[in-house]
């Protein structure tokens, strides 16, 4: 027996029309051209507007560097970095230098922490008792506003003036280098931490102090969790930092990879230069790897 086949059925290409529907509506065409057009162009036009000045004061010729003679400088300053150095003398000599790069830059960073969050714990209005009724008191407002004074002091002072101020203290070496990192990363870590703390949702916290709780309970029971990560990628991202300035801080006299990097460019050596940029290179990939893995673990 053949197996029976349905009838066609003519679909409906406007809609259904079945009683009680309607048919679908008609949207109109897409526009070409983009409506915001004009206020974009206005705007950039008014960025450059702004910039020029900028540019004019600063001396800024980005075209100079097409010049026949300033590319062929340029082309001979890369070459000199081949061929890389390589002999088993100088990377023990550079494996040593980045242990003490690394050590220096995590000393710097640990006495920042213990430097910058108290302060920024001080900082924090969300943190403040006299703040719940919604006007802080005299006092802790003098109080923060302090605490704020000092985190601007220390971040102004760029880390090679205090380099060049402790080498005078402590001489040449990495103490210097690691008291530098300490002072100018303090001041930075206490003024981002505080701004982390009190961009979040503050009602857990305001919750718990006007329970009870302490300043401290409330921290560690509201406030932490929910920003743990980015605090830590934070704190990685100035730990990196921190390897890098010890290339700036070399240059003074503060030891490390950057005093080698140094030492190789004042004696026109481009192939120790190389292989020290390279070890640099991957000490930043392998900081931006554990800031990786710190933001999925504590996510």
């Amino acid at each position: 027996m053949s197996p029976v086949t349905p009838p066609a059925i003519d679909m409906p290409t406007t809609g259904p029309h079945w009683p009680g529907s309607k048919p679908l509506a008609v949207h109109p065409a897409v526009p070409v051209r983009d409506p915001a057009f004009v206020s974009r162009v206005f705007w950039l036009g008014l960025a450059l507007v702004l910039l020029w000045p900028l540019g004019v004061a600063t001396e800024f010729r980005l075209w100079v560097l097409w010049e026949p003679d300033n590319r062929k400088v340029t082309a001979d300053f890369v070459r000199s970095f081949w061929p890389l150095v390589h002999d088993a003398e100088f990377l023990q000599m550079l494996a040593r230098e980045t242990w003490r790069t690394v050590a220096m830059a995590t000393a710097g960073v640990t006495l920042a922490l213990a430097l910058a969050i108290p302060l920024s714990l001080l900082a924090t209005r969300v943190l403040s008792l006299s703040a719940l009724s919604g006007r802080m008191d005299r006092g802790p407002a003098a109080l923060r506003w302090c605490v704020r004074a000092v985190l601007v002091v220390l971040r102004s002072i760029p880390e090679l003036i205090w380099a060049l101020v402790f080498v005078r203290v402590v001489g040449l070496g990495p103490t210097a280098g690691v008291l530098a990192i300490a002072l100018t990363y303090g001041g930075m870590l206490g003024k981002v931490y505080a701004e982390i703390l009190e961009s979040g949702e503050s009602h857990a916290t305001q919750s718990l102090m006007r329970n009870g709780s302490g300043r401290l309970q409330a921290f560690v029971y509201a406030l932490l969790p929910s920003h743990a990560a980015e605090l830590a990628s934070y704190t990685v991202y100035r730990w990196e930092c921190a390897i890098r300035s010890s290339v700036v801080l070399g240059f003074v006299g503060a030891g490390g990879l950057g005093q080698q990097l140094d030492n190789a460019m004042k004696m026109f050596n481009g192939g120790e230069v190389g292989t020290v940029l390279l070890v640099f290179i991957a000490l930043v990939a392998l900081a931006d790897r554990v800031s990786a893995w710190l933001r999925k673990a504590l996510a």
